[in-house]
Formats: structure tokens, C-alpha cells, sequence
């Protein structure tokens, strides 16, 4: 509060109502001046903290689209090294490399796809991208790794998780044949043989159904009902006669023991 006012007011105080009514429109109007220069001053003030919220404001935005445009980025890397990927197992392929090693370098493939890229913090921004569930390559390749350890019960559950999930999948055929084999393995032939039943039945058009009739001609033979193992032998040469398992039941068609 100004000299000037503190001295009025406490010669207002002191002298009570003796005060000239000049006094009293001094007081007042150096009461007005200190409550106009206090409104001023909070107006000035408020206008610097709109302006400080409106420039913090633009830096977040400014920060967050630079943000997208590096997730952006770095999701373009990600799908550019898939497909150099997917380019290189299709040379793989096409150069003969061993079933095992194409097998490997699907799961890989599928794995390294699966990864989210990294999404720089931005303030306020609590969303994660959640990874996804393995592809059927890499159910494939975990099954048959348990299956190798000869833990034909998790095997058993991957191949069908597969299967379940992706049935449309190259590695579904395969899987079915290797879900018998659990089978085969825990000498319950009967499941062993329902399953390349239905191997044959869905994916009649799929190389892994001559598989499916020559293991079924093999069991049959083995439990001594030869005739219902040629019928099955004669069934791949006519509707899979460039498979290797044609091959194999020709010769025993010829030969037969």
C-alpha cells in the first residue's frame, strides 16, 4: 500500500470524524487507483501464463507429430526388412535348401515381424502396441523341437494350436501328420490313423496327403490286412503319382511281402 494512503488512513484513525471530506475523496480515490493498478497487474499476469499454457501446447504437438512421423519411419524399416525377408526364403526355396532350414527361417521370419517397433515416449501418450501371438512357423518349429525331446504331449498341443489357429497354413498339413505321430509314438495307433484319415480329408490337394495314405498303407500292413494296404498303395499312385510316396508304392506293388 502506497505512503500516501497508509499516512491518510491513519490520520482518519486518529482523528476519527474530525477528517475533511477532501481527506475522505483523497482515501477514496487512492483506494480506486490501487484496486485498478491490482486488476491490471493480475491481467497482465494471467495473459503470460495463457501465453506460456499456448507455447507448451504447441511444443507438445510439435513433439508428438514428430513422434508419429519416427514411428512411421521405423515401421517402414520393419516391413522393408520382412520382405527382404520373405525374399530371401523364397531363394531359399527355389535353391533346394533342406526342409528344416526353411522351417527355421520362417519362425525367425515370423518372430522378427512380430516384434512392435519401438515408439518413442510422448507426453500424455500411455498406449503401447501389445505383441501378438507366434505365427504358425513358429508353433511348427516349437513343437517339433518339444517333439524331439520326445515330449510328444506338448508337441501334440503346439501342432494342434496350429492347426486350430491357422488351417489354412502351409505348415497345417505337416502339423496334422506329426499330431499322429504323437500318437504313433504313445502306441495308440488307432488315433495315429484317424488323423491321417483326416489329413486326407482336408487338405486332399496338399502334398502331405500322400504322406498321410502311405504311414495309413504302412499301419495297415503291419497289422496284417494286406489287401486294405494295396487299395490305399493303388489310391496314391493314381491321385498323387509324382510324389515320392508314389514312388515308394509302386515298388511295393511289385514286390509285395
Amino acid at each position: 500500500m502506497r505512503p500516501a494512503v497508509v499516512a491518510l488512513l491513519a490520520a482518519f484513525l486518529l482523528s476519527g470524524c474530525l477528517a475533511s471530506k477532501g481527506d475522505v475523496a483523497l482515501l477514496q480515490s487512492e483506494l480506486h487507483g490501487i484496486r485498478d493498478a491490482n486488476q491490471q497487474a493480475d491481467a497482465t499476469q494471467r495473459a503470460r501464463v495463457d501465453l506460456l499454457v499456448s507455447m507448451i501446447q504447441r511444443s507438445l504437438d510439435s513433439v508428438r507429430v514428430v513422434s508419429q512421423r519416427l514411428a512411421k519411419l521405423q515401421g517402414d524399416v520393419q516391413n522393408d526388412h520382412y520382405e527382404m525377408g520373405r525374399q530371401i526364403l523364397t531363394i531359399q526355396e527355389l535353391t533346394g535348401q533342406s526342409q528344416r532350414r526353411i522351417q527355421e527361417l520362417r519362425a525367425s521370419l515370423e518372430e522378427r515381424n512380430q516384434q512392435p517397433a519401438p515408439v518413442p515416449a510422448v507426453p500424455g501418450d500411455t498406449t503401447r502396441p501389445a505383441p501378438g501371438g507366434p505365427g504358425p512357423a513358429q508353433l511348427f518349429q516349437s513343437s517339433l523341437d518339444q517333439l524331439r525331446r520326445g515330449s510328444t504331449t506338448v508337441a501334440r498341443s503346439g501342432f494342434e494350436e496350429l492347426v486350430r489357429n491357422y488351417p489354412t497354413s502351409d505348415d497345417a498339413p505337416e502339423a496334422m501328420i506329426y499330431i499322429a505321430a504323437t500318437y504313433a509314438a504313445e502306441r495308440n495307433q488307432a488315433a495315429a490313423d484317424s488323423v491321417y484319415g483326416l489329413v486326407v480329408q482336408k487338405y486332399p490337394s496338399s502334398p502331405k496327403a500322400a504322406t498321410a495314405l502311405y504311414k495309413r498303407a504302412s499301419s495297415l500292413r503291419t497289422a496284417g490286412q494286406p489287401a486294405a494296404a494295396r487299395g490305399l498303395l493303388d489310391r496314391i499312385v493314381k491321385e498323387y503319382p509324382r510324389s515320392d510316396e508314389a514312388a515308394l508304392a509302386r515298388e511295393q506293388l511289385r514286390n509285395p511281402r
